[in-house]
């Protein structure tokens, strides 16, 4: 019996049936098994945030970063999970995933690690500035502790990180 590759597709946000079409296209024409994991504790820096923000001129967004104090908590990244999942299914392949706790890049090296037949990772994230120039990202990072190749885009959109 033949052991089923695997994606892991590691998230910040709720995706979209749009988003899952861009994702499962990349192997549209293979057998994968796709496995989510959304944090559940993702931990920002505000003065990142606000640069961020700040380089795609998103004036209103940056002064809302500084006003607001939205933690993502875990009842949230259930959520987020659960609407990707939604997302996967509609899109036409069904999906496994979880809410993970933690530093996300070590949670994938453990996935990777276990023994599954993990293929590739996907990272969605929105555009990160400041962590994108300076390469201290999720992508970034994973792709020098994994051993398989890693894929950023952004989500809502087919640009890649």
């Amino acid at each position: 019996m033949t052991e089923t590759s695997s994606i892991l597709v590691l998230t910040e946000e709720a995706l979209s049936e749009e988003d899952a079409l861009r994702l499962t296209s990349v192997h549209a024409d293979e057998q994968l098994a796709y496995h989510l994991l959304v944090p559940a504790d993702v931990e920002r820096n505000l003065l990142a945030d606000v640069l961020d923000h700040l380089s795609l001129f998103q004036l209103r967004e940056a002064l809302e970063a500084v006003r607001r104090d939205d933690e993502p908590t875990r009842t949230g990244a259930a959520a987020a999970l659960a609407q990707s999942l939604t997302a996967f299914v509609a899109a036409g392949t069904p999906a496994t995933g979880e809410v993970v706790e933690g530093d996300p890049v070590a949670v994938l090296q453990k996935k990777v690690g276990a023994g599954e037949t993990v293929r590739e990772v996907m990272v969605v994230t929105r555009p990160h500035a400041v962590e994108d120039t300076f390469h201290t990202d999720w992508a970034s990072r994973a792709r020098e502790a994994l051993g398989v190749p890693v894929l950023h885009v952004y989500a809502g959109s087919s640009f890649l990180g």
